[in-house]
């Protein structure tokens, strides 16, 4: 009878557990299904922190990122729930707003660059693919070939479980039985409209992107159109600064670090947008990052005297464009080359003064000696779930120790404003960000102590 007991009692706690890990599995993981998006047939890709939508109909656009609720993209009112083929479009551009991937350079020079305009690379439907769904959901985007540039598209994102981190892989293809030389970029348009009840544009709307000290760039940048000293843009902290204006502009970057950062400082939104840099490349006109600005433009009338352009809300919306361009590449008949990115959402301040792999920071760190001893102090957004590791240095510059300090999170910036107890001399700290699983994803800062 005993046994009888105990057999049965291990039995319940077996299905308990067994019905509690499955529960957690299920909260743990990912999900793809199709929903309406603003009357247009999409698919949403999600996990507890991220929803991504995608309508395919659209030149297979990623049409929204929300993360913690927070919509980062522009999605153009004016288009909600329609689809303009090329064909009716005859020739203009269609903007629905989103993200998606574009052929480099633009211009109508010659067959090696592309003119923005409907057609086949931005406004036919994508075919919609479920490649995988559990732990990790990932999504195969794929396009015609384009016969005016000779290339197609295939796009897979992809999502998992444990992270709101938003991995992209672009492939682009000749498609002809000749030699192409293209780039592939990467174009993602952000919301700019002001998010108060007021409404009009956000006037604490920043991107940044590490500065290239050995710039080709006269003054470290390259203001492609528009006001060449429009101050939008500005060079501070190792950091090309850009602080949203309503007004057109693009300005080139030619920027080395492999990353750019969009941070809303009306809501506290942040987007780090990262990918590989290639030393050995040839990018178009030298720059890996381009941003774009809507607005109006100084223009000539009929006399020759300049004017602002006519504008409004309505016919000329606020964004703005953050692009990432991949190295020029000579692909021969049937040859293939990809563009990967990731996105990580994170809630930051907007006075950025470093972006590392592992998030960024607001306020650096600082380390002073106190008779209990160290007084540590800054703020950082960490881009996954896990802890603040610090890791201190002796006198000899040595790695002496290690402690996890503060729980860390995407959706919540951390202020460190503490004391550690030290029983050594120490000269300098560090902080790691360690994940869920306990793997190193690199530092967040560093600073001497005094």
């Amino acid at each position: 009878m005993t046994k009888l007991l105990a057999a049965s009692f291990g039995r319940r706690i077996a299905l308990i557990l067994f019905v509690a890990f499955g529960t957690f599995v299920h909260a743990q993981s990912c999900s793809i299904r199709p929903i309406d998006f603003k009357g247009w047939k999409a698919q949403q890709v999600s996990n507890q922190w991220v929803k991504l939508t995608i309508v395919p109909l659209l030149g297979g656009r990623l049409m929204q990122v929300e993360f913690e609720g927070h919509p980062y993209l522009f999605v153009n009112p004016r288009y909600e729930g329609k689809y303009i083929p090329p064909e009716q479009a005859a020739g203009r551009w269609i903007n629905y707003g989103g993200d998606k991937i574009w052929p480099m350079p633009e211009g109508n020079e010659d067959e090696e660059h592309w003119v923005l305009e409907s057609g086949t690379l931005d406004d036919r439907p994508y075919a919609f693919r479920v490649l995988e769904q559990g732990q990790r959901c990932t999504v195969e985007l794929s396009g015609l070939l384009d016969e005016t540039t000779g290339l197609a598209y295939k796009r897979e994102i992809t999502l998992d479980a444990h992270s709101p981190a938003i991995h992209f892989h672009a492939v682009m293809r000749n498609a002809t039985s000749h030699t192409l030389r293209w780039s592939a970029q990467s174009v993602s348009q952000y919301n700019v409209a002001g998010a108060t009840a007021a409404g009009g544009f956000n006037r604490n709307f920043w991107a940044y992107t590490a500065a290239n000290a050995d710039s080709a760039y006269l003054g470290g940048f390259h203001v492609r159109a528009g006001l060449a000293d429009d101050p939008s843009f500005s060079l501070k902290d190792s950091l090309f600064r850009l602080h949203w204006m309503y007004f057109e502009n693009e300005v080139w970057i030619d920027s080395h670090d492999g990353w750019l950062a969009i941070v809303d400082g009306e809501t506290g939104f942040g987007m780090i947008e990262r990918f590989t840099y290639d030393p050995a490349a040839t990018y178009p006109d030298k720059a890996t990052v381009i941003f774009y600005k809507n607005g109006p433009s100084v223009e000539f009338n009929a006399a020759g005297d300049p004017e602002i352009s006519k504008h409004s809300p309505a016919e000329t919306p606020y964004y703005m464009e953050a692009e990432i361009n991949s190295p020029l590449v000579t692909l021969s008949a049937g040859a293939s080359s990809s563009l990967d990115t990731i996105w990580f959402p994170v809630r930051t301040g907007a006075d950025v003064k470093r972006v590392t792999e592992a998030g960024i920071v607001t306020q650096r760190l600082q380390a002073s000696r106190v008779p209990s001893g160290l007084k540590l102090s800054g703020t950082f957004s960490a881009v996954v779930p896990g802890h603040l590791q610090l890791r201190l240095y002796d006198s000899g510059g040595r790695d002496a120790k290690h402690m996890l300090i503060e729980e860390a999170g995407p959706e919540n910036p951390i202020t460190l404003n503490r004391t550690v107890a030290v029983d050594f001399t120490v000269s300098r700290v560090s902080l790691h960000l360690i994940d869920a699983s306990g793997g190193d994803c690199g530092i967040l800062d560093e600073a001497l102590v005094n």
